[in-house]
């Protein structure tokens, strides 16, 4: 799920020890509006509060789990005034489980939040988009195609911890059911821990990833040699429910049984991808295919341009790209990923499409693939944005570029780079990839200004 922050005592700076509020005090609030993460903001003795799991509106007691200057963190213990908007979470752990922060507040205004923010985000880098698209979503639960759980051998209780980290905690939430999962990792996730609970040897257990996609697939990550006995009792739980299995030590993730993989299809364009565990691919599969198709009704490939796909992976855009253009080269930083996109545009017939290895982190230089130029360029980089790569594009002569981006932050920072460079925003939009959660992720097209 989602990473959260850590419950760390800051310190007022340049201020004495005293001057912070003691953790787990207690404070009555006003909450005022909503930060773009989903928090409550309030203001009390002088202090901006930020509190989770409260609304604007609301009157909230709240406790103290930070301080920082004059800036504290806070969580909601009880709500005395709620608000309209506020509803009753799908889950019984929101609150405790850190993964969700937001099921709280119905689906329509987390994207209003949402887009607010990443409007806000791009104001403030002085870019505003000539449009703005629609929000693309979808299912509010039951939507996440992979997992990471966490364990922890407790050798004191002699218990083994399974889920998700509590909220502002490393401490873990155990669960057997998550309403964000996709219905088939439910099931699956409703007898694990179980299962896990029986092995001789628990504390060799790292933690547990869970995949779905033509099949279901459960990786365990093990810090020490799994007892035979152990290594059986899971082989017959994922026979038993037609589960893959697959073991990671020190090495990449190995199939329990050679020739296994996992894979999913782009339904409209009869593209399927395979992948393994350990490989980025969208967590949102029904989002993914808005997506896509968002992406290639923007960027207009015509069929006699080269397209250049920067952070490609396994070719999730690339594929469909090249059922649209002459020519599409896929980059990606990761020598695996590459390899499994060359083969998975083999497999679907596409001769039109090269990956190659290169270091975004690094300006593009004069790679023999740079030579012949690109129309168009799409970029999907990771949080971190793609601001090594930007200053390229010009000299490529990329009269569009599409950013699709999950961390608006540098989204807009990249933003004001390109417009510097000669490029417009013309459209931009949010795209719910994570509801339940603050994240939001966006696509943005800039296009070539006449004359630049």
């Amino acid at each position: 799920m989602a990473k959260r922050p850590s419950a760390l005592r800051f310190q007022p700076a340049g201020g004495a020890r005293s001057s912070a509020l003691p953790v787990g005090k207690k404070q009555r609030l006003s909450i005022e509006r909503l930060a773009h993460d989903g928090r409550g903001i309030a203001h009390e003795g002088g202090r901006t509060w930020f509190v989770a799991g409260a609304l604007a509106g609301e009157t909230v007691e709240a406790r103290v789990l930070a301080t920082r200057s004059q800036v504290v963190e806070a969580r909601t213990e009880r709500v005395l005034l709620a608000s309209e908007q506020r509803r009753t979470p799908a889950c019984a752990l929101a609150g405790l489980c850190g993964g969700c922060t937001l099921q709280h507040l119905p689906q329509a205004e987390q994207v209003t939040l949402k887009q607010r923010g990443l409007a806000e985000q791009l104001a403030r880098a002085g870019v505003v988009p000539e449009i703005w698209a629609a929000p693309l979503s979808a299912a509010e639960l039951g939507y996440r195609r992979r997992a990471r759980l966490a364990v922890r051998w407790d050798a004191r209780s002699q218990h083994l911890h399974i889920g998700f980290r509590a909220a502002s905690s490393q401490a873990i939430v155990d669960l057997d059911s998550c309403p964000v999962l996709e219905q088939p990792l439910q099931a699956l996730l409703a007898e694990l821990p179980a299962v896990l609970r029986a092995f001789q040897r628990p504390r060799a257990i790292g933690h547990i990833e869970l995949f779905h996609g033509n099949t279901r697939a459960l990786l365990l990550r093990h810090t020490e040699p799994l007892s035979e006995a152990d290594a059986a009792r899971l082989r017959e739980f994922c026979a038993r429910l037609d589960v893959q299995l697959w073991w990671q030590g020190e090495d990449s993730p190995q199939a329990d049984v050679p020739g296994q993989w996992l894979g999913y299809t782009l339904e409209p364009y009869g593209l399927h991808v395979a992948w393994q565990p350990g490989d980025f691919v969208q967590v949102n599969a029904a989002i993914n295919t808005q997506m896509v198709a968002q992406a290639l009704d923007w960027l207009a490939p015509r069929t006699d341009e080269r397209v250049l796909d920067l952070f490609c992976g396994l070719g999730n855009f690339a594929l469909p790209l090249a059922q649209r253009c002459a020519e599409v080269v896929g980059v990606e930083g990761v020598t695996a990923m590459v390899e499994r996109a060359a083969a998975n545009a083999a497999a679907n017939g596409l001769e039109n499409v090269q990956f190659v290895r290169a270091d975004l982190a690094e300006p593009l230089g004069e790679a023999p693939w740079t030579r012949c130029g690109f129309s168009a360029v799409l970029l999907d980089p990771p949080r971190e944005g793609a601001a090594a790569v930007l200053a390229s594009l010009p000299a490529l002569g990329a009269q569009r570029v599409l950013y699709v981006s999950c961390n608006p932050a540098t989204l807009a920072r990249d933003a004001a780079a390109l417009v510097a460079l000669g490029y417009r925003l013309e459209r931009a939009g949010l795209l719910d990839m994570f509801p339940q959660t603050a994240h939001a992720e966006a696509m943005a097209l800039f296009v070539r200004t006449a004359g630049a």
